[in-house]
């Protein structure tokens, strides 16, 4: 949800504490000082008051919260058990109650995905304490207030998706009536009501796991220039003709061809040590430190999907360099060169730019050619030594030019063994 600046329920537009020539409007509730705030209490699934009560901030019993005009009772409990609290405060109160404008309030609103909700009563004390919590942050300095802006709009894109994911994929599974007559709706309440305490749980793992691992990859750059403009593989790998697959299949059999692809590519992505950024139907983009390891992700996902004989056909594309990453997101002209590269490759093949190969060969995990190979293993022959190993081969392609990239000349990456 979203609030506005139309100011307090008379009408009138609110002003932050202190500036001259506006006033605040009466507020209808009495809201709370931030020492007797707290959430409201969760009743229990056994209780005798139910999940249509509601209670005070004192633990008092109040009446049953009243749905606004074309609201489901149910739906009005399932959040009411999901936030932990009753609605309360009008986004003009939840503002004055956290101490913020009501300008930086909508900031942080809107920069979270909320839609607006005018002057409704719909927000609780999680939300005031949620504005106190990213105002606080920019108080002590610790945050800037664009910065804090940035938190609460990657936090709400993240978590939007995951719950979007979760309510149409997961739960959908988990509520088939088990009787007859039944709605999905009314088993949807107690199920969410076991699951949400672990989910919630689980998540916080996830994330912090998430986080020590970006924050060990960040540190071991080598300036603090890379921390923010880092050079990595960019790859994408993409469907080949899947345009004409939406024309001929049904949409549930698209979408689990969608699925499956996608479950691959991220399992692939993940257990060789990329990083999925994002997935786009067809296509997914993933990046990685070093070119190895995007090489063998590369390969994989061509051999993977060559063996699975619902798939179709894939074609990968590979740029190394300056990457700037934002939000978990990657941009730049690696970027796009990948992306070009992808849209040039050959079915089941993966295309290379120039710089990748350069740094294949610079870590010795390709031969400039084979006959460099050769002779490697010729002269390690005549001294005694153990030959060098290459895992990846590279060709060079002819060269051509990219629309907005100029001209570039591809290589053709493959194995030079017949592991896999």
């Amino acid at each position: 949800m979203t609030v506005d600046d139309t100011g307090s329920d008379a009408g009138a537009r609110p002003a932050p504490d202190g500036e001259p020539g506006r006033t605040a409007g009466p507020v209808t509730d009495a809201s709370p000082s931030p020492a007797d705030a707290r959430p409201g209490t969760r009743p229990d699934a056994g209780s005798d008051t139910g999940p249509d009560a509601r209670t005070d901030l004192n633990g008092r019993m109040d009446l049953p919260a009243e749905p606004e005009d074309g609201e489901d009772p149910l739906a009005l409990r399932l959040e009411g058990l999901i936030l932990g609290a009753e609605r309360r405060y009008t986004p003009f109160q939840a503002a004055r109650s956290a101490g913020v404008s009501m300008e930086l309030a909508s900031r942080f609103w809107r920069a979270m995905g909320f839609a607006d909700i005018g002057q409704a009563k719909a927000l609780t004390e999680a939300d005031v304490l949620a504005l106190r919590r990213l105002a606080g942050l920019v108080e002590a300095g610790l945050l800037s207030e664009a910065m804090a802006v940035q938190v609460a709009r990657s936090t709400g894109q993240t978590t939007a998706r995951l719950a979007e994911w979760q309510i149409d994929s997961f739960l959908e599974g988990l509520t088939e009536p088990p009787e007859p007559g039944m709605t999905r709706t009314e088993v949807t309440y107690p199920l969410i009501e076991l699951l949400l305490p672990e989910l919630e749980e689980f998540l916080v793992y996830v994330w912090r796991r998430q986080l020590a691992a970006a924050t060990g990859r960040v540190v071991q750059a080598a300036d603090d220039e890379e921390m923010v403009d880092r050079r990595l593989a960019v790859g994408f790998a993409d469907l080949v003709g899947f345009t004409r697959l939406t024309r001929r299949m049904e949409e549930e059999e698209l979408g689990e061809l969608v699925e499956a692809f996608e479950t691959t590519a991220a399992d692939l992505v993940a257990a060789h040590g990329g990083r999925l950024i994002k997935t786009l139907g067809d296509e997914v983009l993933y990046a990685a430190d070093d070119a190895g390891i995007a090489a063998e992700i590369a390969l994989r996902l061509i051999e993977t999907m060559a063996h699975d004989e619902t798939m179709p056909e894939l074609r990968v594309g590979i740029a190394f360099g300056t990457v700037t990453t934002r939000m978990g997101d990657v941009f730049g002209t690696t970027v796009n060169l990948a992306s070009r590269l992808t849209s040039i490759a050959p079915r089941d093949a993966v295309l290379v730019d120039g710089a990748f190969a350069e740094e294949l060969i610079r870590t010795g995990e390709a031969p400039a050619s084979e006959a460099e190979a050769a002779e490697a293993a010729a002269t390690a022959e005549k001294e005694g030594e153990e030959p060098p190993t290459y895992r990846f081969a590279l060709q060079p392609m002819w060269q051509r030019p990219v629309r907005g990239l100029g001209v570039i000349e591809p290589w053709l990456l493959a194995r030079r063994d017949t592991e896999s």
